[in-house]
């Protein structure tokens, strides 16, 4: 007992220094001076679907914008919904571009196999024995002719090349809108017609490049060939007859040299493009009509093989077949419709940088103008052209053969 009362003892004279340490430790820290820092301000965290910058929708990051304080918040709420919508909008139209594109293929391999096949059976017809052979090999390309013929008439009526290029513009052009609007909230100053305007850009490109078939599809066979138009009309104004010389970046010189770039479109680029669009129209016409033509003359020659001694029948069933599939590949699998969609969007390109410069010299008010020198680096940009080049061009624009744009 007394061996254990001596260890207990010695421990506890260890264990006092260690106990008196801690506790001058905490009364240290109890007794700290405390620091005042006085009112911390946490910085206001932005609206989520405002500019939440991690977060992806549709496959488009939705990026951070310094707006200013000064700015109305519901008009950058209702950009950023314009945004959501116009990205919701680019991937509508690049999927349906790609189904429609696929419908293009598809069809053009279905049907040629089927016009292929129908000659086969009508040749193999004239060399089969009277009796059953010979009506199932004649009903057999009869029956192929028309299915062929049929498919045909649908394809030529909807041209899914042409469709296909119409979705794929849409989606371009509305990849090209949501960045104007994301430079917009960038730049800051917003007010309510910066809304109506981006509303009104978005219901022109849906008016331009609808995406359901029935009802709203676009004609592919006009009367008249005109530029393709994605843009809201822009009201007519009277012209200013004021001193400009200075006014945000206008100068009486820069507002000629406009005009001349504006007449060398108008006389060279838009007309070319205008015509080359009309004669592909008259040629997709032509192959159009004679395609089915072509698949009805080997139905009515099939059904005429074995009636007669004559070789006109499986002549007729035979070569017509095989010149409809030639002239189908020539139409679809050479994409005329494509062809004529490209160069009327082409046209519709010349016409809004046109009207985009007129718009801007028509504008009574200069400084309501965009700035001249920016909308001059931009006509050069989009016609392909350096700044020197494009006011060349507005030197040479009378006596000179050249046109406006050297990108297409």
């Amino acid at each position: 007992m007394a061996g254990i009362q001596v260890s207990s003892s010695l421990l506890l004279s260890k264990s006092l220094p260690s106990l008196r340490c801690r506790r001058e430790i905490v009364g240290a820290r109890v007794n700290a001076p405390r620091v005042h820092l006085g009112v911390v301000s946490h910085p206001k965290l932005p609206i989520r679907y405002l500019v939440d910058e991690t977060e992806t929708r549709n496959g488009y990051s939705i990026a951070r914008h310094d707006t200013k304080s000064s700015d109305d918040p519901r008009v950058i709420a209702k950009l950023y919904a314009i945004m959501e919508a116009v990205a919701d909008r680019v991937e509508m139209h690049k999927n349906i571009g790609e189904q429609r594109d696929n419908w293009n293929r598809l069809l053009l391999t279905s049907i040629n196999a089927m016009t292929l096949s129908g000659a086969t059976m009508a040749g193999l017809a004239a060399l089969a024995a009277e009796g059953s052979p010979l009506m199932a090999l004649k009903l057999s390309s009869i029956v192929l002719y028309v299915a062929a013929t049929g498919l045909l008439l649908v394809m030529n009526k909807i041209q899914p090349s042409q469709l296909a290029e119409e979705q794929r513009n849409a989606a371009r052009l509305f990849k090209q809108l949501r960045v104007q609007i994301e430079t917009t909230l960038a730049l800051g100053k917003l007010d309510i017609n910066d809304v109506n305007e981006a509303m009104e850009k978005v219901l022109a490109l849906a008016k331009a490049y609808p995406l359901p078939l029935l009802g709203s599809m676009l004609e592919k066979f006009p009367s008249k060939v005109e530029p393709a138009r994605w843009w809201p009309k822009q009201r007519s104004k009277q012209g200013f007859v004021g001193k400009i010389e200075g006014n945000n970046g206008w100068t009486r010189k820069l507002e000629e040299e406009m005009r001349q770039v504006v007449r060398v479109l108008k006389q060279k680029d838009l007309a070319e493009y205008i015509d080359l669009g009309s004669k592909a129209l008259k040629l997709n016409k032509m192959l159009a009509i004679s395609g089915p033509l072509l698949t009805i003359l080997g139905a009515l020659g099939s059904s005429f093989v074995g009636t007669t001694d004559c070789s006109w029948p499986v002549m007729m069933g035979v070569v017509a077949g095989a010149v409809a599939t030639a002239v189908n590949s020539l139409e679809h699998g050479g994409q005329v419709g494509m062809v004529f969609e490209m160069y009327r969007g082409n046209a519709g390109f010349f016409k809004l940088i046109e009207e985009n410069i007129m718009s801007n010299i028509n504008e009574k008010d200069v400084e309501r103008r965009e700035n001249g020198e920016i909308l001059e680096m931009k006509v050069a940009l989009q016609l392909g052209r350096s700044l020197s080049e494009l006011k060349q061009l507005a030197a040479i624009a009378e006596c000179s053969e050249e046109f406006a744009s050297k990108l297409f």
